[in-house]
C-alpha cells in the first residue's frame, strides 16, 4: 500500500514540476535483494507548501518537523523528506542547523548522507537508479565508504553505523574510512544511539564479530566497549582454547550465538549474554604450574559485566537475564562432561534465568579441545536433562497451605521450611513423602531455636 502511495505522491508532485526518489535503506536493500519495509522518499523541485498541499489530497498529513521537512500520513509506512543543508553547531548526534532547500539537486541532497551505499537514489516513477558517488559499485565490491570526510565527521554516530553495515552485510570498511573513522570522538553520544547500532549488529549480522572487529580496527573500542579491548591479547590455556585469546574466543562465540537467536527466550539479551561470558578473565586470569588458568571468572567477574551492560541499558529485564547468566555459563557443558545425577542438573536449570538458553549458550560456547579426552559438550544429554527437569516441576509439590492444614503455624522461618521443601522437589521427592520430611524438619528446627 505504501509504494502505491509513494507513487500516487510522486505522480502529483510530477505534475507540480518536481520529481520524487526512494531513498537510503530501501534503494540499498532492493540492490541487495533483502526486503526493507521502512520506505522513505524525498520529494525535490517543489515548494513545502506544495508538498503539503499534495499529501492533503493523498491523505492526512502528519507533521513530524515541518522545519526540517520531513512527513509522514496516518495510517500510512511511509517516511516524506525534502532536501535539506546541515550545517553541525556541536559535537552531539542532534547538533545541527538544518534548512529545508527543495531546489539543491540530488547530487547536494546525497551529499549529506553517510556512505555511497546509503547515498543512491531511485525515481519513484521510472525507477531510474541515480548514483552520484559510486554507490552501487561499493555494494557490488562490498565495501562500506564515506561521501564527504568533512561532514562525515561531523556526526559521531556514523562510525558505529559504519561498523554495523559492515556487520549485517559482511561487508569490508574502506581503509580511507576507518582511518577517518579513528580521530572521532564517541562521547557525545547517548547510550539510546550506541545501543540502537549494537542491537542491529547483534539481531541482523550473520556474524555480528564483524561489527567489533571493525571497531578495533578504527581505534575505537575505548569509550563505549573498554572491558572488550582488556581482552585483546588476554592468553587462555592452548589446550582448551586453541583459538587464541579471550578477545578471538569471545567473537567466536557471538558468531556462533547468532545461529542460535531464533530459538531463545529474547535473541538480544542471549547475545549480550555472549558478548559478556568471559569479562572475568580479565581479572582472574593468571599462570601456575606452567598453565593458564582464569579460576572462578564468571563470579568474579560480575562487577565488569555489570558495568559494561549499565553502560548500554537501563533495561531491567536485560540486567537481570544478564547478571543470572553469566555465573552459571560454565555449568552446562562441565553437567554434560561428568553426568552428574538428575538432582544436579535440576538445580542448575531451576537457578536459570532461561533454562533452555543456558544449553544453546552451552553450544556457543562449546570447547574445543585438542588430545582425546575431549571436552566438547553433549547437547543430547542436556536437552533430556532439561525435558526431566520440566516435568519435575510440573508434578504436585509441596506449597505453604499444605504446612499449614498438616498443622504448622505460618512464622517468620515459613520461608526456610519452603525453601527446604524446593530442594526435595528438585530431588524429585514425591509430594507426599515431602511433606512429611518437610514437616519433620521445621519442628526440629523450631525445636532447637527454642
Amino acid at each position: 500500500m505504501s509504494r502505491k502511495t509513494a507513487e500516487r505522491i510522486a505522480e502529483y508532485v510530477k505534475e507540480a514540476g518536481g520529481r520524487v526518489f526512494y531513498v537510503g535503506g530501501f534503494v540499498r536493500d532492493r540492490l541487495l535483494g533483502i526486503d526493507n519495509k521502512d520506505l522513505d522518499i524525498e520529494v525535490h523541485g517543489i515548494t513545502p507548501e506544495a508538498l503539503y498541499g499534495i499529501l492533503e489530497k493523498t491523505g492526512e498529513p502528519l507533521s513530524y518537523g515541518k522545519s526540517f521537512g520531513v512527513y509522514a500520513l496516518k495510517g500510512e509506512d511511509l517516511d516524506i523528506a525534502m532536501p535539506r543543508r546541515e550545517r553541525a553547531t556541536g559535537t552531539g548526534h542532534r547538533d545541527f542547523d538544518v534548512n529545508v532547500d527543495p531546489f539543491i539537486g540530488t547530487r547536494e541532497a546525497a551529499r549529506r548522507r553517510d556512505f555511497t551505499i546509503n547515498a543512491m537514489m531511485e525515481d519513484v516513477l521510472t525507477g531510474e537508479i541515480v548514483d552520484h558517488f559510486g554507490g552501487r559499485r561499493d555494494l557490488d565490491e562490498g565495501v562500506i565508504r564515506h561521501i564527504d570526510p568533512v561532514t562525515f565527521i561531523e556526526d559521531p554516530l556514523r562510525v558505529l553505523r559504519g561498523a554495523q553495515f559492515a556487520a549485517r552485510f559482511n561487508f569490508t570498511i574502506a581503509p580511507d574510512t576507518i582511518e577517518l573513522c579513528r580521530g572521532i570522538d564517541l562521547s557525545t553520544l547517548s547510550r539510546e544511539r550506541v545501543e540502537e547500532e549494537l542491537k542491529k549488529a547483534l539481531l541482523k549480522a550473520a556474524k555480528p564479530s564483524v561489527f567489533f572487529e571493525s571497531l578495533r580496527a578504527m581505534d575505537q573500542l575505548n569509550v563505549w566497549f573498554p572491558e572488550l579491548k582488556q581482552t585483546i591479547g588476554l592468553e587462555q590455556d592452548p589446550v582448551f582454547h586453541p583459538e587464541g585469546d579471550v578477545w578471538t574466543h569471545t567473537m567466536e562465540v557471538i558468531d556462533r550465538a547468532a545461529a542460535f537467536r531464533d530459538r531463545v527466550s529474547e535473541p538480544y539479551r542471549f547475545m549480550l549474554l555472549a558478548l559478556t561470558h568471559d569479562l572475568g578473565k580479565i581479572v582472574t586470569t593468571e599462570e601456575k604450574n606452567g598453565r593458564i588458568h582464569a579460576y572462578e571468572h564468571e563470579v568474579k567477574g560480575m562487577p565488569l559485566v555489570e558495568a559494561f551492560i549499565g553502560r548500554l541499558t537501563n533495561e531491567k529485564d536485560i540486567k537481570d537475564y544478564v547478571f543470572n547468566m553469566v555465573p552459571l555459563h560454565m555449568r552446562p557443558n562441565v553437567a554434560a562432561y561428568s553426568k552428574p545425577v538428575m538432582k544436579s542438573t535440576n538445580r542448575m536449570f531451576d537457578a536459570a534465568a532461561a533454562p533452555e538458553d543456558l544449553i544453546w549458550f552451552a553450544e556457543a560456547d562449546k570447547p574445543v579441545v585438542s588430545g582425546t579426552d575431549s571436552f566438547t559438550g553433549d547437547r543430547d544429554f542436556l536437552l533430556e536433562r532439561l525435558k526431566t527437569y520440566e516435568e519435575t516441576m510440573e508434578k504436585p509439590y509441596v506449597m505453604g497451605r499444605d504446612l499449614i492444614e498438616a498443622g504448622l503455624e505460618p512464622g517468620e522461618d515459613f520461608g526456610e521450611f519452603l525453601a527446604y521443601a524446593h530442594k526435595l522437589r528438585l530431588a524429585g521427592i514425591e509430594k507426599e513423602s515431602a511433606l512429611k520430611q518437610v514437616l519433620t524438619y521445621a519442628r526440629k528446627m523450631r525445636k532447637i531455636k527454642r
